[in-house]
């Protein structure tokens, strides 16, 4: 596991624009599969049920998509983290479908602005406080391989 890309574990090999683009008809499949009362239930005291993690990857594809675009406009730019926990608090309220839905939204959208910017913006750089210097590619790296790790775990609650 990378440093920069603590998710580098769960590439694949595959197109890492690929990849971005099957997540949400993945997430859709599974969530499907699951129904709207399986997706509710978290598998374990303290455990996401799916619909958070949906929930999560929506709030992930904003947050994504803000330091893109931040990276991309702004010389020497610093990613602000942000605590997922916290970020979490209302997720138990929403349904899987009206998550998906947003991250699907936001991610055609990243898709859109990916293509324009790459490859020719892959090498621009960004800090990161807790992983230190970034480029755009290592965002997008960490798009896909966050994406994996979650698509797994969502595979694990459809069983």
């Amino acid at each position: 596991m990378s440093e920069l890309n603590p998710y580098d574990s769960f590439l694949d090999g595959r197109p890492i624009q690929s990849i971005l683009a099957a997540t949400s008809s993945q997430i859709r499949t599974l969530i499907n599969t699951m129904g709207p009362e399986k997706t509710s239930v978290s598998p374990a005291p303290g455990k996401w049920s799916a619909a958070q993690v949906v929930c999560h990857l929506a709030d992930c594809e904003l947050a994504f998509g803000f330091r893109l675009r931040q990276t991309l406009a702004e010389d020497n730019h610093v990613i602000q983290p942000f605590d997922q926990e916290k970020w979490a608090a209302g997720y138990s309220r929403i349904p899987a479908q009206q998550a998906l839905d947003a991250f699907s939204a936001m991610r055609e959208w990243n898709l859109t602005l990916l293509d324009e910017a790459l490859p020719g913006a892959a090498a621009k750089t960004v800090a990161h406080p807790e992983r230190g210097a970034m480029t755009v590619q290592t965002i997008v790296e960490t798009m896909a391989g966050h994406d994996l790790n979650h698509l797994a775990q969502l595979k694990k609650l459809a069983l």
